[in-house]
């Protein structure tokens, strides 16, 4: 490649617009780098260092025949086949590599959503080959394209509050980030995300009601609106859930405040279900935990710290809370009787 066009690649992190090299380089220089392999065309006038592509060397019939029209400014045949160049770099390519593309394609009109941001806010890694996902204003003329999918917003704009910088990247606020994934994401992954912004305070359950209230047409709107509900009234996993629908709400079982905060000395604890009066913490131990001697260990020093301020801890495992839920309940009603 020449120095001067390669400098640039490199400078750019070994991304870049056609209208850039321009910028420095002559036609030609950009074509021969091209024919030669050097680049590959990853999106419609962006490229790519071929050095960051596996199995480039594949690409290279296709990516010779193209980047001469593409670089001259060919027409929609070359465009086509340029395209089924761009789908193969475009998923071949490090996650970090096809953003910067998408982002240079988009040419500052775009910011991260849905299942990108996700991971770029550090909640889900996206797995090889699903799709990128951006914000676009209405109109922008800006398509997608396989691997690459371009939500058209009404009144979107790339400066806050709608959109943020995390990772040194353009991206949706986390509450409408949850919100607009919910429907993409399969159902035994739904909740988890959301869970896990409240637990680590990334978000609250009020933050996530009003990015909610502003969706009314989401597919699967219900179910996130109960999940929102149960971690507004303190539940903090889906074990907690499941408790609070089906075991320590109800008739005859008094009002338990969840994820109380207890300090005993020098320590500070959360205590998942505590009924004030009576002084009991019920504690749901969920499946990681069970049969671990480590944390079996922690959890017996808790226990014995919170005696010794007149707590009683009452624990009950993942299994006999979902196999066993109405002895579980009776059960915390005999305890809770004889405490008062």
């Amino acid at each position: 490649m020449e120095p001067v066009l390669r400098s640039l690649v490199d400078s750019a992190g070994g991304v870049l617009t056609r209208a850039r090299a321009l910028e420095v380089v002559a036609p030609w220089v950009l074509r021969q780098a091209y024919r030669r392999g050097c680049l590959c065309r990853i999106l419609p006038a962006v490229y790519v260092d071929a050095n960051l592509v596996p199995g480039a060397g594949q690409l290279s019939t296709v990516g010779s025949v193209v980047g001469v029209g593409l670089a001259a400014g060919a027409g929609p045949a070359a465009t086509t086949a340029a395209g089924a160049t761009s789908v193969a770099v475009l998923a071949a390519v490090a996650p970090e590599v096809a953003r910067r593309a998408v982002l240079a394609y988009a040419d500052g009109r775009a910011a991260f959503s849905q299942l990108t941001a996700l991971d770029v806010h550090g909640l889900r890694r996206q797995p090889p080959g699903e799709p990128l996902h951006l914000d676009v204003p209405a109109g922008s003329g800006l398509r997608s394209r396989p691997h690459l999918v371009m939500h058209h917003r009404t009144a979107f704009t790339t400066q806050p509050p709608q959109v943020v910088v995390r990772q040194r990247l353009p991206v949706t606020r986390l509450e409408d980030a949850l919100v607009q994934s919910w429907p993409l994401l399969p159902p035994e992954e739904q909740a988890g995300p959301v869970i896990r912004a409240v637990n680590d305070r990334l978000t609250t359950p009020r933050r996530l009601g009003v990015a909610l209230s502003l969706a009314s047409k989401l597919t699967g709107r219900a179910e996130l609106a109960n999940l929102v509900d149960r971690l507004a009234a303190g539940c903090r996993s889906p074990l907690e859930i499941w408790g609070h629908d089906r075991v320590f709400t109800g008739p005859d079982m008094p009002a338990l405040r969840r994820q109380v905060r207890v300090r005993v000395g020098e320590r500070t604890m959360y205590l998942d279900l505590f009924a004030e009066r009576e002084r009991v913490d019920i504690e749901l131990d969920g499946t990681a935990s069970h049969g671990d001697p480590r944390q079996r260990e922690v959890d017996l020093r808790r226990d014995a710290l919170l005696a010794t301020v007149g707590i009683l801890v009452v624990r009950f495992a993942h299994r006999r809370l979902v196999r066993e839920p109405d002895e579980v309940r009776r059960e915390t009603l005999a305890i809770l009787a004889t405490r008062r």
